[in-house]
C-alpha cells in the first residue's frame, strides 16, 4: 500500500510538519510506502500515484484539490486545528471545509470534543468521524543548541511566531514573573511565519537580556532543548492538538498551558500540568512550578505516564492503518 500524504507548509517547521512526518516514519515501520507533498508550496495538477491521500488541513486540503486536473479518489481528510476552530466558522471559508468533509472517505480528528464541534455543524458526516490522539515523537541525543544558564530556572515556549500563538502575551507574563524571580529565564523557540508579529517579538527580545530567542530549531533539536527546560509553556488563543506539549510532556517535564480545547485535550489542571485562565493564574501556577519541587516532580511523572497512555505512535500508526484499509476494502 502506499499512502500519500498532503499538508500545507511542510517545509516549514510547524506543527503539521512534525506530525506528518512522524506519522509516515511510524507508518514505513509498518510496511507502508508514504510520500509526503506540500499543498501550499507548489503547483500541482497531478498527483504521485497512491493508492490513498491522506490530506491534513480540510480547508487548505480542498482548495488544493480543486487545482488539480484529476480529484484524488479515495482521499481522507485530518483536521489540525485551524480548520476546526476559525474555517469552519468563516462564513468565506465554511462551504469549502464542509465540502473536504462532505467528499472525504474518514475524517480524522484528535480528541472527541472536536468531533462533536464537527458533527453539530455537519451531522450527515459524523458516521465516518475517527478520533485517534496524536502520537509522541522519538529524539536522538543532541546537545542543546544553547546551554542553560547554572542556577537558573528555564522556561521554555515552543512556537511558530504569528498572532495566534500569543506570543507577546507570554513575554509580559513572564517579564512579572522575572520581576519576582529573577533566576527565571525564557527561551523562544520557532520560525517567524508572520513577519509583523515576527518584528514586535523580536523588539521585547532585545528590551530583556534573560530572553532568548532561538528562532528556528531542526525538530531533531527539540529532545535536547525540552530536557534543558524546567517547565515548557503554551500561550496560543487556539490549538489542534499541541504536538510540542505532548513531546515535552513525554521527558516528563511540566507544562503550563492556556485554556482552549486542543491544550485541554491533553493537559488535566493540576494532575499531568497547570491550564490557565488569566494572567494571574498564569503567574499563580508558574509560582507553584517555581517553588514546589515535590508539586513539579509529581506533575511531571503524571505528564509523562500520560503520554505513554494515551499518546503512543505506534497505536496512532496501526489505528491510521486500519482506516485505509477499510477505506480501499
Amino acid at each position: 500500500m502506499k499512502v500519500l500524504l498532503a499538508s500545507p507548509n511542510f517545509h516549514q517547521p510547524r506543527g503539521n510538519t512534525v506530525t506528518v512526518q512522524r506519522i509516515a516514519n511510524s507508518l514505513e515501520k509498518l510496511d507502508v510506502d508514504t510520500e509526503i507533498i506540500s499543498t501550499t508550496e507548489k503547483q500541482w495538477t497531478t498527483l504521485p500515484e497512491a493508492d490513498i491521500v491522506h490530506g491534513f488541513h480540510a480547508y487548505h486540503f480542498y482548495k488544493f484539490i480543486q487545482k488539480l486536473d484529476e480529484k484524488p479518489d479515495p482521499y481522507m481528510v485530518t483536521i489540525t486545528g485551524t480548520d476546526l476552530n476559525h474555517d469552519l466558522f468563516d462564513k468565506q471559508k465554511r462551504e469549502d471545509v464542509f465540502a473536504s468533509l462532505k467528499g472525504a472517505k474518514a475524517i480524522h480528528v484528535f480528541d472527541d470534543k472536536a468531533k462533536e464541534v464537527i458533527s453539530n455543524e455537519l451531522s450527515e458526516v459524523e458516521d465516518k468521524i475517527f478520533t485517534i490522539a496524536q502520537g509522541n515523537s522519538n529524539f536522538p541525543k543532541e546537545n542543546p543548541p544553547v546551554k542553560k544558564e547554572e542556577n537558573t530556572f528555564l522556561f521554555v515556549l515552543p512556537a511558530g511566531i504569528r498572532k495566534i500563538k500569543n506570543v507577546p502575551e507570554a513575554i509580559k507574563m513572564m517579564s512579572k514573573m522575572h520581576d519576582k524571580f529573577p533566576r527565571v529565564r525564557l527561551w523562544l523557540v520557532g520560525p517567524i511565519i508572520e513577519e509583523q508579529e515576527g518584528q514586535a517579538v523580536e523588539e521585547l527580545v532585545r528590551q530583556h537580556d534573560w530572553i532568548e530567542y532561538l528562532g528556528q530549531v531542526p525538530h531533531l533539536n527539540m529532545g535536547a532543548i525540552y530536557q534543558s527546560a524546567d517547565a515548557v509553556l503554551n500561550t496560543s488563543h487556539d490549538e489542534g492538538q499541541s504536538s510540542a506539549i505532548i513531546e515535552a510532556m513525554g521527558f516528563g517535564i511540566p507544562v503550563l498551558v492556556s485554556n482552549n480545547p486542543g491544550n485541554r485535550s491533553i493537559v488535566t489542571h493540576q494532575k499531568n500540568g497547570f491550564v490557565y485562565k488569566s494572567p494571574n493564574e498564569f503567574l499563580d501556577y508558574g509560582e507553584q512550578i517555581i517553588n514546589n519541587n515535590e508539586i513539579k516532580q509529581k506533575i511531571g511523572q503524571q505528564a509523562k505516564q500520560h503520554i505513554a497512555d494515551y499518546h503512543s505512535s505506534t497505536y496512532e500508526a496501526d489505528n491510521f492503518l486500519k482506516i485505509y484499509k477499510s477505506i480501499l476494502n
